[in-house]
């Protein structure tokens, strides 16, 4: 375990010590005014629905709102800068996902480090994404596919919505894993990548299940395996890769940190009321609609998690040489 892993592991645990009595008297007042919750992505996404969803619930449940402000640029960097440098009182939180473990490795240059940088809160939520195919590929399996793309190295693409996504990683640990050599055609978003798909000018794509349902369901793709290490209830008969690819993995997890320096009582306080919104059956069927699951953790498995994902992820994206300015 490297010295980024394990600071960032041990900051999971606690931050700097305080005087007691100080540190209970502002978690039991907070949030005493509106908390400010960075989203680095635009409005709409995914990320943006999901911390709306959440943050609605946390609103009610603190009485106190949680205010989206979601602040774009350069794959997530933009926001997290800003989040990671305001005053570590708890009023400012950052909605983290698989961009910032994939980010660590695939920038050559960041302005912070988020392991370092900082303190994991909560998990929110889990879902998959899935692999697919234009319907004229003459293949019906990933076990055919692999075979396929052996046969044709270098002439099977595969799209995705861009580079450094995790749809990205997707297709890159896919190639690892099971040594072939398809050739990653990134577009700006995977509603045009799928436009191309279905005209046939792209053969595969890797997609988020919220946004591939439709096409599924309505037969116009063929779906050769879910990215989730076991099928999932979303599309129950679509294998999971892992059954062909033995021990491949890659989830999309959302959750949450704070500015390093945060309380540990605050960010226990966030914590909690995390883990009980996403109790709430309600919650848990809105997740559901869009294709994932709530996913409550405690800050040090949160923690953990984003922390094995920037090593893994690092890995692949050394292993490909991808990088980005």
């Amino acid at each position: 375990m490297d010295l980024r892993r394990r600071r960032f592991l041990h900051l999971a645990t606690g931050a700097l010590a305080t005087p007691a009595i100080s540190r209970l008297a502002r978690a039991e007042a907070y949030p005493s005014h509106p908390v400010r919750w960075i989203v680095c992505f635009a409005a709409g996404g995914p990320n943006d629905v999901t911390a709306r969803l959440v943050g609605q619930y946390l609103s009610e449940y603190f009485g106190q709102n949680f205010v989206i402000e979601n602040r774009v640029g350069a794959g997530g960097n933009v926001g997290m800068e800003i989040a990671l440098s305001a005053p570590p009182d708890g009023y400012t939180i950052a909605f983290v996902g698989p961009n910032n473990a994939i980010n660590a490795t695939l920038y050559e240059r960041l302005p912070f480090d988020f392991l370092r940088d900082s303190v994991p809160v909560a998990g929110t939520m889990q879902l998959t994404n899935v692999f697919e195919l234009n319907l004229d590929v003459p293949v019906k399996t990933l076990a055919e596919f692999i075979a396929y793309a052996k046969a044709n190295p270098g002439k099977i693409n595969y799209a995705t919505g861009g580079v450094g996504t995790s749809l990205h990683m997707c297709g890159e640990l896919l190639k690892s894993m099971a040594g072939i050599d398809i050739v990653h055609v990134p577009y700006r978003g995977t509603a045009p990548a799928l436009t191309d798909l279905l005209s046939g000018r792209v053969q595969s794509l890797f997609d988020n299940i919220p946004g591939a349902m439709g096409q599924i369901k309505a037969g116009k793709v063929r779906p050769l395996g879910v990215t989730a290490a076991k099928r999932v209830s979303a599309l129950p008969d679509v294998p999971a890769m892992a059954e062909t690819v033995p021990g491949y993995e890659a989830d999309v997890w959302y959750g949450i940190a704070a500015p390093r320096g945060t309380p540990p009582e605050i960010v226990a306080k966030l914590n909690q009321a995390v883990n009980a919104v996403l109790a709430d059956p309600k919650l848990k069927t809105r997740m559901q609609e869009l294709g994932g699951d709530p996913m409550p953790m405690t800050p040090e498995a949160f923690g953990k998690l984003v922390a094995d994902e920037t090593a893994k992820w690092g890995k692949v994206i050394r292993t490909a040489g991808i990088h980005l300015e």
